[in-house]
């Protein structure tokens, strides 16, 4: 299942026909207000974090099935707090160890967990487009959300990043953004830069050898620099990301030891960004290959900040996808009551 699988444009299959969020997919397409809303309703559940009951009853009674095809730790746990905050019944399956191994087609799943009367689906899946065509074939009702697919798409992490920026730099105007590193194989990098020129980011840069810059990278509106020092020539934010080794198909790198001393983020070299720049990973970090831990755990890291935005980032994409399928029902409900039925002469 590649990206040619994709029949109807993700940004169109995410919304309802009022233009509300009915399954989250890719922050490719999606307009300013709909970012927007997002960051706000997010905003609002971050009050909700220190509280001695932390959970609100907007999904109660909603069944939510974390459907991870391939592994991850920390968005999975996320995702299943973010539900459970939600008070929704959570259901997680580890099916890269189950159905799939034993010759189960993704859609035999499918139409399985739909006959459990499931209410959302979040899907990590190693293939671009896994999301998009999960969404395009489920029943009516049921809320798609993606955590990541390929090299794809990961528009949760890109949100929680923005949910960061925007509670460290209270806007995105004027703001220059360096993404550093593997930009080729980085789905969140993909949804970073779709996020950051919506919100209005004034500069989008990319920065990482040659062989790690995907070839259509400028038309996404992001400048490509192979030079770190330049490209960090003032940012205000520096987004390192990970060696995405597990993807590597070939040798693109010489040696990690010679990433770093051309890429990695040292002390030295953060000096050329401004003075106030914050510094993100998404995770996980290997320390001494992209980032230098004096960084990593510096005064200028917002790092563990990202990981506790996560889960009112999550909350508030659930939250607002479940609510634009309850509002395409309702509508659906008052569309047929409307029309009156044909009755034999």
């Amino acid at each position: 299942m590649t990206s040619h699988s994709m029949e109807a444009h993700p940004s169109q299959v995410q919304l309802n026909k009022d233009g509300r969020l009915k399954h989250f997919l890719t922050t490719e397409g999606l307009s300013l207000e709909i970012l927007t809303e997002i960051l706000d309703t997010a905003d609002s559940f971050i009050g909700t974090q220190n509280r001695s009951v932390k959970s609100v009853p907007l999904l109660r009674g909603k069944t939510v099935v974390n459907l991870f095809f391939e592994n991850s730790t920390r968005t999975r746990s996320t995702f299943e707090l973010a539900g459970k905050r939600l008070s929704a019944d959570i259901l997680n399956l580890d099916i890269a160890r189950s159905a799939t191994s034993k010759g189960e087609t993704l859609m035999d799943t499918l139409w399985n967990l739909q006959s459990m009367y499931s209410d959302m689906f979040v899907v990590r899946h190693a293939d671009s487009g896994a999301a998009h065509f999960i969404a395009q074939h489920v029943t009516p009702n049921v809320a798609v959300i993606n955590a990541g697919d390929g090299r794809h798409a990961h528009p949760t992490q890109a949100m929680l990043d923005m949910l960061t920026i925007r509670r460290e730099k209270g806007q995105f105007e004027n703001l220059k953004v360096a993404i550093v590193g593997d930009i080729l194989h980085s789905r969140v990098a993909r949804s970073q830069i779709y996020a950051l020129k919506t919100l209005g980011a004034s500069e989008v840069r990319v920065i990482g050898p040659n062989t790690l810059l995907p070839p259509d990278i400028e038309q996404m509106g992001a400048k490509p620099y192979t030079n770190l020092q330049q490209g960090l020539k003032g940012v205000d934010v520096v987004i390192m990301l990970r060696l995405q080794k597990e993807r590597m198909t070939n040798a693109l790198l010489p040696s990690e030891a010679e990433f770093y001393r051309l890429y990695g983020l040292t002390t030295d070299k953060l000096k050329y960004a401004h003075p106030e720049a914050i510094v993100m990973h998404p995770g996980p970090i290997n320390r001494g290959v992209e980032i230098e831990s004096a960084v990593a755990d510096g005064p200028q890291s917002v790092i563990l900040k990202q990981v506790s935005n996560g889960i009112p980032l999550r909350m508030a994409v659930m939250a607002m996808a479940m609510s634009g399928q309850t509002q395409s029902t309702q509508n659906a409900s008052a569309n047929t009551a409307a029309s009156p039925q044909e009755k034999p002469e």
